[in-house]
């Protein structure tokens, strides 16, 4: 029978008044909607679909994506209650759906970010993702955002959902969620065959567990179970949505409250040094830090009266070399013109070493980095780049987690500025490497933690046992080998 787009069609769905409706009605081109678990999201995404395959019939071509398999299934399930009622057919072996109306909509996953590039030459009028925060690097996104395209003229558009936590939780946030909720963020591009700017607009939809009803309503222990599954933190992000508690951070005693300090400039008599982790394609990052010669009362972002115990570390500036907006995204410097940023980072200061990044001395068939960095005068002795603990030597993350958590509650051993944005931004985001729980996730956003690593490290530091006086800082500038200034 042929298809006819006039027939009645059975209401199958419809979303529920508030984030949910305005997500499947909002005409931008870019839509994040997320926090909270429950919140609708997923059918939010489907009825959105349903909607724009009634409206475009045969000219709708959709494409669902999730990081695992495993998460695509329930995904698949629940279109299956919705799409079947409408005279869609599953097929199984294109994992699609077929309506009768000839649209067809897809659903994949993207367990390894290359997979992405499979889908050079599709055409799709709706991208959607599923739990965003899953892709540690938003390049598989950008990349299926270029098969967004339609010879027939059907507006197209990108649709995202995500909660707190994941290994993309940075990159998401500052795109999304930082700019504000239902704040419109408009970017502009230049046409290189007509010369004319494009602007494209994205938007972000915060989604509340309250924002369901119909879930409470149909499932009233939901919220009681939340509660139980796991820690207060992972409790206030599932329910709330709350962006700025990280479950399962690699660092979950870092805190605004403990380790961010309202800006002040250290006295002059506080040693100073720099710490560096080189990038060009990916974020270099490089920090200035100040050692505490005393005891030496701050005040925390959040207001708070503490204390940087003597040899504590205050990280007090920084340059962050990513391209504006754009996290994980480096500005593609060579070394002098990073030398230079350094030397502008470092104006009027008295420094009296740098930590760098060993890659930058490798040589490969030309000066290192390293050296052309040092033939501007910026000069670095190579870091101890022991990220994990083996054998009796100390690691270099449990350094900073031992600086992070402190002496005490009010005596962190290690604090930056608010000034620092990316290292704050970066550091609590960061998560366990699945297949080696005591490192970090380097596909996560770590060059700021990284030269953080190294600053540790260059001034190692043991935790006092309870009823034992703090051990202090042993650090001789006369001890050091000084044949690193020389090139």
């Amino acid at each position: 029978m042929a298809y006819d787009a006039s027939a009645p069609v059975e209401l199958v769905w419809a979303p529920q008044a508030g984030p949910q409706h305005a997500y499947v009605t909002c005409p931008i081109f870019e839509v994040g909607y997320g926090g909270a678990r429950g919140g609708g999201k997923t059918d939010g995404s489907l009825g959105e679909w349903i909607i724009h395959e009634a409206r475009y019939g045969k000219h709708a071509r959709g494409l669902f994506i999730r990081r695992k398999l495993v998460d695509l299934e329930d995904t698949i399930a629940r279109a299956k209650d919705l799409f079947r009622p409408l005279g869609a057919r599953w097929r199984e072996q294109k994992s699609e759906f077929a309506f009768p109306s000839g649209a067809t909509v897809r659903f994949r996953y993207l367990e390894r970010d290359e997979d992405a590039q499979n889908y050079q030459g599709h055409s799709y009028t709706r991208v959607y993702v599923e739990e965003m925060a899953q892709f540690a690097s938003p390049d598989p996104i950008n990349k299926l955002k270029a098969t967004l395209r339609s010879p027939h003229g059907v507006p197209c558009g990108f649709r995202a959902t995500f909660n707190p936590g994941g290994p993309g939780h940075g990159w998401v946030k500052a795109r999304y969620v930082d700019p504000g909720p239902w704040t419109i963020v408009r970017e502009t591009f230049k046409n290189p065959f007509t010369n004319q700017d494009i602007v494209e607009s994205r938007i972000f939809i915060p989604a509340k567990l309250s924002d369901n009803p119909q879930l409470l309503v149909n499932d009233p222990m939901y919220v009681a179970r939340l509660q139980q599954a796991g820690s207060k933190a992972l409790v206030r992000a599932w329910l709330l949505g709350d962006w700025d508690i990280i479950e399962g951070a690699f660092f979950d005693r870092w805190s605004a409250t403990r380790n961010v300090a309202r800006h002040f400039a250290p006295p002059q008599h506080w040693l100073r040094f720099g710490s560096f982790d080189w990038g060009s394609a990916k974020p270099y990052s490089y920090g200035l830090w100040a050692v505490a010669s005393e005891d030496a009362p701050f005040v925390s972002q959040t207001g708070e009266p503490m204390i940087l115990p003597r040899g504590g570390l205050y990280r007090y500036r920084e340059n962050y070399g990513m391209q504006p907006g754009k996290p994980n995204e480096g500005l593609k410097l060579s070394a002098e013109q990073v030398a230079h940023a350094i030397l502008l980072v470092e104006a009027g200061e008295k420094i009296d070493y740098r930590v760098g990044d060993p890659a930058i001395f490798a040589e490969n068939g030309g000066p290192s980095i390293g050296e052309r960095m040092a033939r501007e005068k910026v000069l670095f002795r190579p870091a101890d780049n022991k990220r994990v603990a083996s054998k009796g030597a100390v690691g270099g993350w449990d350094q900073m987690r031992d600086r992070i958590d402190g002496e005490a509650d009010e005596r962190p051993m290690l604090v930056s500025s608010e000034l620092c944005k990316d290292f704050n931004r970066t550091l609590p985001s960061l998560q366990h490497d699945t297949h080696r729980a005591e490192d970090v996730d380097s596909d996560g956003e770590d060059h700021a933690p990284d030269e953080g690593r190294y600053a540790c490290m260059s001034r190692p530091w043991v935790k006092p046992l309870p009823g034992r006086p703090a051990p202090r800082d042993r650090w001789r500038p006369e001890r050091q080998d000084e044949s690193w200034r020389t090139v």
